[in-house]
Order: structure tokens, then C-alpha cells, then sequence
């Protein structure tokens, strides 16, 4: 790909879905390695995103973790110019809406649409900076762009690839059924010049023989004039870090020396956090939800919430505070992080109503500390070790509220040379605001020890990432027309 001058926009893809999970950020994250193992300078690019799965960038902003995956897979740190729009949801019509790495306002949906307009600018303004420092831009689209009832004002899918003019990819899975109907259904909900700048798709997600797919295939590109570029296997040992959908729990191993539970809070965030623990060979690990039963187990992990206050609520409903105060009576031990850090304490103060209602709630009342959430948040990566142990951890805290008391005078972690979090005076509770706190194998090796687990060995999750994305990209090589795909990328919408 040749250099290009600072006036020029670089060559730019977008790969949209016929739905959501359709394999986009997957498929955007592959390209991304491709490409720069190939030594082009390429940055991925998904100008809105609805999660609350985020990640802190190198400019102390938010973004989605799909775009900070992406990132590491064009071995760039993770810039907020890369999600300029984030949607968190805090309810079904609402959401915390960041730009540009801020939290700028809470708005249900019927506001948000009618702000659209002004946040294109900012969707632009980012691709703009990015345009001026890459080679190439990889865009990920959101949902899918036959939704007609939010076609207006777009600016997740072809609304900004009309106005970067940029061609575009359809992808879809098949796993879900119904292939054909989604892909030729999609292109029949777009105007003309949007099925133009389609240059065509991918079935993603495929178990068997592909040559069986090939009459059906045949069809879609006589019918839509559309070629196909590739059919990816449906791969079942990949590990890339979701971008909001909790994982199902895995398999239960065989000879596992710890037993770990966590609830799924309805506005659980950064579940991430628990990747290191389903890869470790010796912990089986179980994520509870709503209306299932509290099995015993070593350690409880309360998660980050991004309604802490609500999500409190919802454990108490589900019987949670019994089961957690008998697992501290057994001997078991507890962790809260961030928001499941804040729910410890004695009380939870929202008096700016941050995260829903302004008001105040009793917490869990394991840790002499209270929270108050205040209107800016703390975004900050972060690294140190444990405080009773001498065992490195990193990570990152994206939060909210500020805790006070007693309890914070025996900090749970030392980090840039402060103490942070809690531990309470018997050893059985740990609280803190990092996230990562199990992606150091020598802190999660201390950190499965004092839970109970003797000599265990947690796996380094910087080379499993690494590996994820490498594979990733290799499946790409192998099932997809590269070449066909990348004269699309540098030629724009002139044609293939």
C-alpha cells in the first residue's frame, strides 16, 4: 500500500452485519492483524458502539473493548479518536452517552436521536485525525444497516459510509439460521447508492463441508450481483475479549481445585475481568443468573455494575446477601471489584443521580467504607502489586464513585505508590476498583492461593490475547479472498 500525503484520505473499509453478532468485530480485528503484519499502518475505527464492556485509552479516555482489541491488533494503544461515540446502557430506553472518551450526558433514546446530527461532527472529526496518521482505516459497523426505524440521521452504518464515502462489506453468521434471507434481505432494505458501495459478503460462523453452501452461494451473487469473498469456519478454541455479550459458562473441568461464582448483575460491566479465571486449567468457575440456584463454592466475585445502586437491588432479590454472608460464615472468601467493590461497604450515595434516581442505598455492610458518586469519572490505566502480596498486577479503573472509611486503611492493592482498595481485618474480603485484577499470572496465582487454591498456575492472558488475534488472522489468510478483499480497501468505491 503506498505512502499517502497528508491531504489524502487514506483507504478505508467498513464491514457491516445483517445483525448484531454477526462477526464484524471479529472479522475487523482479523483484517487489523493482517494488515500490519504486512507493515501497513492501519487503525480500526467504529464510529458509535453500544456497550458496557470499555477500556481506558493512552489519551485517559473510554472506548469500547471491541476497538482496544482491535487496536492491539494493529500493535497500536487504544486512542478514544478510535469509538467516538460510546453508548453505556443504564435501562432499556437509556443510556450514558461518552464522546470522544467523555461522559457527556445520560439520555433516553428519543434524546440521543435527536442529538445524532451534533455527534456525526464528532464521528468525523475523529476519522478525520485518524485519516491524517494512518495508512489505512478498518471501520466496524454497529447492529445492522437495514434498521429502518433508525435509518434517519445514521451515523453507526451506511449513514457514515455515505459520508466518507467509503465501500462497505456485509457479513453475516450463519450459526443463526436463515443465511440467504439475511444477506439478500439486508441489500433489498438499502437505497441505491447504498447496495453500490456493498461490494460484497461474508458468511461467517459455518460448521461442515463450505462446498455444500455453494449452490446457495451461487444464487445470492446471480441475484445480487455481489461476490462472495470467503466463508469462515465456525472456530471454537478462539479467545478474543468480548465486546458486551457474557460468555456462557464452560464446560465444568474435570479435577478442578477451586470452585468460583459470580452474579450477573442486569447491568453487569467488564465481565472481561473473569477471562483469566475460565483459562485457568484448575478453577472452575460458574456465572449465576437471574432465578438460578447459589451453589456452593471457595470464592464469590462480585463484578462491576454499571448501575450499582439497582444491581444491589437485584442481588438482594435473588437471595445473594444470605448465600454471601453463610459463605463468609463456611470460611470462604469474597471479592467486589468496582462497582461489586462499592456494594461492600455500609452505604451507596448517588446524590447527583449519576446512575439512576438521586438517593441513597444500604450496602452489604462487610467493609467500614461508603461511596459517593460524584460526576466525573476516574479513567486511568494503572499498574503495582498486591498489598499482601509482592506480586505485580495491572489493569485499569473506569469508575464513578469515591469510597471513605476505616476500611481503607488496609488497601487491597499498592498502585503508583498509593494504596487502593480494601481488605477486611479477618482476611476474608477483598475490594477494588482495578479491572485485570486476574490478568497477571503472579498476581492471580496469589490471589487463587489465598482463596485456596494450592500451587496453582495461572497462564500469562498478554500472550493468550496474542495468540487469539494471530490465529484470528491466520483463519482469515486461509478462508477468505485476501487479495480480492484489499483491491476492495485501496480501490474504494470505483469498483473491484
Amino acid at each position: 500500500m503506498t505512502e499517502l500525503s497528508d491531504t489524502s484520505r487514506p483507504p478505508t473499509l467498513m464491514i457491516q452485519g445483517t445483525t448484531s453478532d454477526s462477526g464484524k468485530s471479529t472479522l475487523v480485528t482479523g483484517l487489523c492483524r493482517v494488515l500490519h503484519r504486512r507493515g501497513v499502518r492501519v487503525a480500526p475505527f467504529k464510529p458509535q458502539n453500544m456497550s458496557l464492556n470499555s477500556a481506558v485509552t493512552v489519551d485517559g479516555g473510554e472506548i469500547g473493548r471491541a476497538q482496544a482489541v482491535q487496536a492491539r491488533a494493529c500493535g497500536l494503544a487504544p486512542h478514544s479518536d478510535m469509538n467516538p461515540i460510546l453508548l453505556k446502557p443504564t435501562a432499556d430506553r437509556g443510556a450514558q452517552v461518552i464522546v470522544q472518551g467523555r461522559a457527556v450526558a445520560n439520555m433516553d433514546a428519543r434524546s440521543y436521536q435527536d442529538y445524532k446530527r451534533r455527534a456525526m461532527d464528532y464521528v468525523l472529526e475523529s476519522y478525520g485525525r485518524l485519516s491524517r496518521q494512518y495508512e489505512a482505516i478498518l471501520v466496524e459497523g454497529a447492529g445492522s444497516p437495514a434498521e429502518i426505524n433508525l435509518r434517519e440521521d445514521d451515523i453507526a452504518n451506511m449513514g457514515f459510509a455515505e459520508a466518507v464515502d467509503c465501500p462497505v462489506l456485509l457479513v453475516a453468521d450463519i450459526d443463526r439460521g436463515g443465511v440467504f434471507a439475511h444477506l439478500w434481505g439486508t441489500l433489498e432494505l438499502l437505497t441505491a447508492s447504498e447496495r453500490d458501495r456493498t461490494k460484497g459478503f461474508i458468511i461467517n460462523r459455518f460448521r461442515g463441508d463450505p462446498s455444500l453452501l455453494k449452490p446457495g452461494v451461487e444464487w445470492l451473487e446471480r441475484r445480487t450481483a455481489k461476490p462472495n469473498l470467503g466463508v469462515l469456519s465456525y472456530l471454537r478454541s478462539l479467545y478474543l475479549e468480548a465486546e458486551d455479550a457474557v460468555a456462557e459458562n464452560p464446560r465444568p473441568k474435570s479435577g478442578t481445585g477451586l470452585k468460583i461464582i459470580a452474579p450477573v448483575f442486569p447491568r453487569i460491566s467488564n465481565h472481561t475481568d473473569f477471562d483469566a479465571l475460565r483459562f485457568h486449567p484448575e478453577v472452575e468457575l460458574r456465572l449465576i443468573g437471574p432465578g438460578q440456584p447459589i451453589p456452593c463454592a471457595d470464592l464469590i466475585i462480585l463484578p462491576g455494575s454499571k448501575q450499582v445502586r439497582a444491581d444491589l437491588t437485584w442481588l438482594r432479590s435473588q437471595g445473594w446477601e444470605e448465600a454471601i454472608r453463610r459463605h463468609l460464615r463456611y470460611g470462604g472468601k469474597l471479592i467486589g471489584i468496582c462497582g461489586g467493590f462499592q456494594m461492600l461497604g455500609k452505604a451507596i450515595h448517588d446524590p447527583l443521580a449519576i446512575e439512576g434516581p438521586a438517593g441513597s442505598s444500604p450496602g452489604l455492610g462487610l467493609l467500614e467504607m461508603e461511596t459517593t458518586l460524584r460526576q466525573d469519572k476516574r479513567l486511568l490505566n494503572v499498574a503495582g502489586k498486591l498489598a499482601f502480596a509482592e506480586a505485580e498486577v495491572r489493569g485499569y479503573e473506569i469508575h464513578a464513585g469515591t469510597c471513605e472509611g476505616p476500611a481503607l486503611r488496609r488497601p487491597a492493592c499498592i498502585l503508583a505508590g498509593r494504596a487502593e482498595g480494601a481488605m477486611s481485618e479477618d482476611g476474608q474480603i477483598l475490594g477494588t476498583y482495578l479491572h485485570g485484577l486476574f490478568d497477571s499470572a503472579p498476581a492471580c496465582n496469589q490471589l487463587l492461593g489465598w482463596a485456596g487454591l494450592a500451587g496453582g498456575q495461572a497462564l500469562d492472558m498478554e500472550a493468550e490475547r496474542e495468540r487469539g488475534i494471530d490465529s484470528l488472522a491466520d483463519t482469515l489468510e486461509e478462508e477468505l479472498d485476501i487479495g480480492r478483499i484489499f483491491s476492495i480497501l485501496e480501490r474504494g468505491c470505483r469498483g473491484v
